[in-house]
Order: C-alpha cells, then structure tokens, then sequence
C-alpha cells in the first residue's frame, strides 16, 4: 500500500509554427491567402501527413527588416518551437544599407531564440530582381548565408527560385507569385521544413 502525494503535471501544448514575413508569407495578391498562401499549403501538408502542429502566419505586406523587429513580440508571447523568417526583399527593393538589413535579421533571431533556445529557425533568403541598380545589389547578395551561418538556422537560398521569372506562376506585377507559383514555393519551403520537425 502507497499513499500518492501531490504533483503537477505539465501538459506541452501542441507546438507552433511562427511563419513571420511580408507580402510573400501574406499570401498577397491571392484569391484566398487563408488558403493559397505557402504557410496555408505548408498547413494542408502537415495534417495530410499527420503532424499535430499548429501555424501562425504573421506575415505583413510592405514589412522591412525594421518594421519587423518592432512588431514581433506580440507573437513571442505563444511558445514557438519552428520560426520562419521570410523578410528584406523590401529593404533591397528600397535600397535600405545591408549591414541594416543583417543587423535586422540577426536580431529578429536573437530574439526568438532568447525566448525558447530550442527553437529551429529556417531563413528564407531572397534575391534582387533584375531591374534593381547593380550598385545596390552587391552588398545583399551575402546577407541570408551569412545571417544563417551566424544563428546556426536553416536556410532556403532564395524563396522564389524556379518561379520568378516564369509568367504563368506570377500575377500580372511580375514580382508576387500566384496561386500556382505558391504550390511551387510550398514544396520547397517544405522539404526544407520538415526535418526541423523533429
């Protein structure tokens, strides 16, 4: 005979995927971001393959760098155990100072892994398109391997490899994709997400 004595038990809730971002994680432009956007598709393939996690899609058209630092730790005050950083394609476009632009990224990390240090982080790099003046493009080309090398993060090189450039995966702007080139996107954010799953 044993008499129990008290105790708690913490219960994990299910774990959480902060996808934080701008027009591109936004879903912008779409006939139903909810749904066709990349973190809505990334949402589908984790129930169709069994994952019991939850997503946020914190992504914000317009976000720079900065504005993202300043307005992420309203989403801090949930646990995150997967951090998905898709922005600075707007700090090239506006040819804001690179070392900014690091800066920026580094501490947007920083800041989530001072919440959680087990936390996985995937970058997700982007390019300059074409029509940006070559004097702004060189001093971001090294950005996103650099910011990942430093956090110790996942990094996906360039977001929007195999669909810029293709007209029939973008809307008429020719700079966000359409329902179409998120399924392209989807796919490769995910083959890059799924091992930080376990």
């Amino acid at each position: 005979m044993y008499t129990r004595v008290g105790y708690t038990i913490k219960i994990r809730a299910v774990k959480h995927i902060l996808f934080f971002g701008d027009s591109l994680t936004a879903g912008y432009g779409l006939t139903n971001a909810a749904q066709q956007s990349f973190p809505a598709l990334i949402k589908a393939e984790l129930a169709r393959k069994g994952y019991d996690w939850t997503i946020t899609n914190a992504g914000l058209s317009g976000d720079t760098t900065g504005s993202g630092l300043a307005r992420l730790p309203r989403y801090l005050d949930k646990p995150v155990d997967v951090f998905v950083l898709g922005l600075g394609a707007n700090d090239m476009i506006r040819g804001y100072a690179p070392q900014d632009t690091k800066r920026n990224l580094g501490e947007i990390i920083a800041q989530v892994q001072d919440r959680n240090a087990a936390v996985k982080t995937l970058l997700l790099g982007m390019e300059l398109p074409p029509w940006v003046p070559a004097g702004l493009a060189g001093g971001f080309r090294d950005i996103y391997r650099g910011v990942s090398d430093e956090k110790k993060t996942a990094l996906l090189p360039f977001l929007l490899h195999d669909v810029v450039g293709h007209r029939e995966l973008n809307l008429p702007d020719g700079m966000h994709p359409n329902a179409s080139g998120y399924k392209v996107i989807a796919a490769a954010v995910w083959k890059m997400l799924e091992p930080l799953l376990v």
